[in-house]
């Protein structure tokens, strides 16, 4: 019996992969298109781009039972109030916001950053201990990690390495790996581990990139996800100084690929940098988005003047939004 015929899978031209796919029974396999005479030797560069994790992060959304806390006499509203504002004041420290949503998808968020997932944990439980929580109904929760993504060390580094002959995933391999990210996990330390923004306002969502039928994501070569990724992140490092954005994945902590936390002094950035995005081809062609959530910042110390029906007032700025070159899933 003859082998199945190999039929070429060519992306169109503006992916510029220089690589031509083979697909035979749904497996793909790739060769150069552009050297001649490639040696059996040659390895094809993973699929998968390294990341590095830092903070695990966990983002706590209720509604609040207005109707029982006003029904409470007001010497217990005062009580649980100053509890509340101790508890979180000390979860500040710690790495803790509260923000007062805007619409009905909940009346509070707490955002937990900690170092790892013991400590996250805690914050949680710790959070429970309050009185105020009788009154809060849960509403949404999502688990995530800090994640810086690395697709142009990625390549640069794969290549290196191909070009020398090693073999992927063999023990040189891993080792020149580990010790790559072992230098760039102490460069990138103070952005894998941030305390959480000082801005007054917050928008969290989730996202996934596409791996339908027709747009697949993964299925693009890394060279590609590489060039997209760049041309993403240059309409993000526009903002810089204007908003703050935190990317945390969440493959196996929860129902999306990655949580977006963008940071601001004024909400209308983030509907101008988020629309702009749409344009972009990562997030217009291979992206899915959920809902939106917007919160105002409320300080532990202004947490009377919420529950009393006054909007909080912004907490004083200790330091400004970085104006470096953001993260981005």
């Amino acid at each position: 019996m003859k082998p199945p015929a190999l039929e070429p899978v060519l992306y169109p031209s503006r992916y510029n992969t220089h690589r031509a796919f083979i697909a035979i029974r749904g497996i793909q396999n790739f060769m150069s298109t552009t050297e001649p005479g490639v040696s059996a030797q040659t390895f094809e560069l993973p699929a998968v781009p390294l990341t590095l994790e830092g903070s695990a992060v966990l983002h706590l959304m209720f509604r609040f039972r207005w109707n029982q806390w006003r029904a409470l006499p007001a010497a217990d509203r005062v009580r649980i109030t100053t509890q509340a504002q101790s508890a979180l004041a000390a979860m500040e420290a710690a790495g803790s916001a509260m923000f007062s949503m805007f619409g009905h998808k909940g009346d509070v968020l707490f955002v937990h950053f900690r170092q790892d997932f013991e400590a996250l944990h805690q914050a949680q439980l710790t959070l429970n201990q309050i009185d105020l929580l009788e009154y809060l109904e849960p509403s949404v929760a999502y688990v995530s990690v800090i994640e810086l993504g690395l697709y142009e060390s990625t390549v640069k580094l794969y290549r290196d390495l191909v070009s020398r002959a090693v073999e992927p995933h063999s023990p040189a391999w891993n080792e020149a790996i580990e010790e790559a990210m072992n230098r760039q996990r102490e460069a990138m330390r103070v952005r894998l581990f941030p305390p959480i923004p000082e801005a007054r306002y917050v928008c969290f969502y989730p996202m996934d990139r596409k791996r339908g039928e027709l747009k697949n994501w993964y299925a693009l070569p890394i060279e590609e996800r590489q060039r997209q990724m760049d041309l993403h992140g240059k309409i993000g490092r526009r903002y810089a100084g204007k908003v703050q954005q935190i990317i945390s994945g969440s493959v196996g902590f929860d129902d999306w690929e990655w949580g977006v936390d963008l940071f601001a002094d004024d909400p209308v950035i983030f509907k101008k940098l988020i629309y702009e995005m749409r344009f972009d081809e990562v997030s217009g062609v291979f992206s899915n988005f959920g809902a939106f959530y917007v919160g105002l910042r409320c300080p532990a110390a202004e947490l009377d003047s919420l529950l009393a029906g006054t909007t909080p007032k912004a907490p004083p700025r200790t330091r400004p939004l970085p104006s470096g070159r953001p993260a981005r899933p």
